[in-house]
């Protein structure tokens, strides 16, 4: 067993470093003095690799992030001094940096980072926004007469900045399909609603497209899922019902009632298998398989095609908020009404909680959850109680950075990330706004 003595300082530990980096050391065993923490063990493997510029490293055992000295680890776990450990090396993330706060009208219910040098989010108001990252407003217009829920991006339409398509969920019971359109002449850009989803008979919590940016999926508090075609229809796939009231509210949220009316489309298939609200559906990477959550405490995966769930994982009291797919294509990320952030592995057994599936623990109840955009063993999420939090996947003891936003009084409701300069830009949203961070890889240093 290891020793219990507080003098470590003669104690040596047979380790074995990994890594998954660019920087790769030669198999071999290193006898390290188990009074060193982090710093030590940086600058050792940075002098192993002998390189020109210092690289600063963390180092994971046994999945855990190394916070103190070797010998605390090997005590707190029973670890012999004889035994050898395996330790990986990642580069380390630099401190978070605030970079803008931009107050909004309205709660933030959605941001995307989609769009190169810009962010655009959702509002409760019934608008969506577009800012540039100098804070600049390059768009601001009213395309619901109800809260807008959640906007994602067409992928085919991100580059081509005169063009832009954006599909749109609300709480007023429709989906939209809406082209931000730039004028050439006047630089001004321009919406028009190209088309409305019509489905579901209560508010919808999500929208997404696929990665050909060919199909949508809409989630919706009805328990229903729905699959559609982005192309716009010549006619009405829908019978049009007009409510006088919703024009006269038309009329005084917006003001649309002179623009040509959008052709209302119905879906594809209709995905039935929860049995209470849904909380979020998106695409997998091939967008052959959606995943989906709810509020019945179940993670669903599904068949597209042929419009089947395929697997479900049923977590016992957990009303899941959101989800995303790892960069693997058959795991999710799902965050729940208990504070925890959930990995849910779909190659295992799929009668229950993965034996795999890790639990981060947040102190309030995690709202949202996002990729990192430069690292695929790293997530980003984002709470109730202000806090944002940077994981990895390999380490669920604790979070590798956090950061509070609008001093932690507000509710996060949204993130999103985009890669920049080696490190990652958040994109914060909810009852503060929209603020933006700086997150991700550190710049090399003259310290390791």
């Amino acid at each position: 067993m290891a020793s219990t003595s507080n003098d470590d300082s003669s104690l040596m530990q047979p380790v074995v470093f990994t890594t998954q980096t660019t920087y790769l050391l030669p198999a071999q065993k290193f006898m390290i003095p188990t009074t060193w923490k982090r710093y030590q063990l940086s600058q050792l493997v940075n002098k192993a690799l002998s390189l020109a510029t210092p690289v600063p490293f963390d180092f994971l055992v046994r999945g855990e992030i190394l916070r103190g000295t070797l010998a605390e680890w090997c005590r707190e776990k029973g670890v012999g001094e004889e035994e050898t450990l395996e330790v990986e090396y990642i580069e380390s993330v630099m401190p978070p940096q605030k970079m803008s706060s931009i107050p909004q009208d309205d709660w933030v219910s959605d941001v995307s980072c989609a769009l190169p040098g810009h962010f655009v989010t959702a509002s409760y108001d019934g608008y969506i926004r577009i800012f540039d990252y100098s804070q600049t407003t390059v768009f601001a217009g009213s395309v619901h007469d109800g809260p807008v829920t959640s906007l994602s991006l067409n992928p085919t339409s991100v580059s081509r900045d005169e063009d832009l398509m954006i599909a749109t969920a609300s709480h007023d019971l429709t989906g939209r399909l809406v082209r931000i359109s730039l004028d050439a002449d006047t630089g001004e850009r321009a919406s028009s609603t190209l088309a409305s989803l019509h489905l579901h008979t209560s508010p919808l919590s999500s929208i997404a497209y696929s990665r050909s940016g060919e199909h949508l999926l809409t989630a919706s508090w009805d328990t229903l899922i729905g699959l559609w075609e982005s192309s716009i229809p010549e006619e009405d796939e829908v019978d049009v019902v007009e409510v006088q009231a919703d024009r006269r509210k038309r009329r005084k949220v917006g003001g649309r009632d002179s623009e040509p009316r959008p052709k209302r489309k119905g879906p594809t298939s209709v995905l039935k298998s929860h049995t209470a609200r849904v909380s979020r559906a998106v695409f997998s990477s091939t967008g052959k398989t959606a995943f989906s959550c709810g509020f019945d405490s179940t993670v669903r995966s599904w068949d597209v095609e042929n419009g089947v769930c395929t697997d479900t994982i049923t977590a016992s009291e957990k009303p899941m908020l959101s989800v995303v797919v790892l960069p693997n294509d058959n795991s999710v990320v799902s965050c729940s009404v208990d504070r925890s952030v959930s990995v849910f592995d779909f190659r295992a057994d799929s009668t229950a909680v993965s034996s795999t599936t890790l639990l981060f623990m947040h102190q309030s109840t995690p709202s949202s959850v996002a990729l990192s955009p430069t690292s695929d063993s790293q997530i980003i999420t984002g709470s109730y109680d202000g806090t944002v939090r940077l994981w990895d996947l390999r380490s669920a003891k604790s979070a590798v950075a956090s950061f509070k936003v609008w001093d932690g009084e507000k509710k996060i409701l949204a993130v999103d990330a985009t890669a920049s300069s080696g490190s990652g830009i958040v994109g914060v949203g909810g009852e503060g706004g929209l603020e933006v961070w700086r997150v991700g890889k550190t710049t090399t240093t003259t310290a390791a």
